[in-house]
């Protein structure tokens, strides 16, 4: 069983307002991953946000901690649920590839392009628990590392939305 995660703890700085409410084509940024992931896992969660359209979870070991604190949290939260690994997005990753779990098993492994974007096994607990402890790198590239991850390419670039720019090209894109 795969946990979804909707990573959701972000400052939003680049973008200037809170990018999880932002609307494209008359759905927030955050109702649109969380329904993605729905169509894929048996249970959504969204990270680092109090309020959201699905269970929420605060980031571990607390806020702040980056796209990894997320991650983690979602990783305890499906080791007591008895999930075997997570599925994550960022808030604002749209058009991702059909089949997404399927492109990403066997888990680890990650978006080339979105590394946020990945299939992470239960027993990256440890190892993620490790580095957001440690005085390393707390990057998702370093975390990748140290559990052996794929990084797979789809074929296709997906659209993350940092800016309002980067969404008005979005709104361009009729597929979404």
């Amino acid at each position: 069983m795969i946990l979804g995660c909707v990573l959701a703890g972000g400052q939003s700085s680049r973008f200037g307002s809170d990018k999880a409410l932002a609307m494209l084509h008359g759905e927030t940024l955050i109702a649109r991953a969380v329904d993605m992931l729905s169509g894929w896992c048996e249970k959504v969660v969204v990270v680092g946000r109090e309020q959201a359209p699905a269970p929420t979870l605060p980031d571990w070991p607390r806020a702040d901690m980056g796209p990894l604190g997320g991650i983690a949290a979602a990783l305890h939260d499906a080791r007591d649920e008895g999930y075997d690994a997570v599925l994550t997005c960022g808030v604002d990753s749209v058009d991702l590839p059909e089949g997404l779990p399927n492109l990403l098993s066997p888990a680890p492994a990650y978006l080339a392009d979105q590394p946020v974007v990945g299939l992470w096994p239960i027993t990256a607990i440890k190892p993620i628990e490790a580095i957001l402890r440690g005085d390393g790198r707390h990057s998702m590239r370093a975390f990748a590392e140290a559990i052996g991850a794929r990084e797979v390419h789809s074929g296709k670039t997906s659209l993350n939305i940092n800016t309002p720019a980067d969404l008005a090209e979005a709104e361009k894109h009729h597929g979404l």
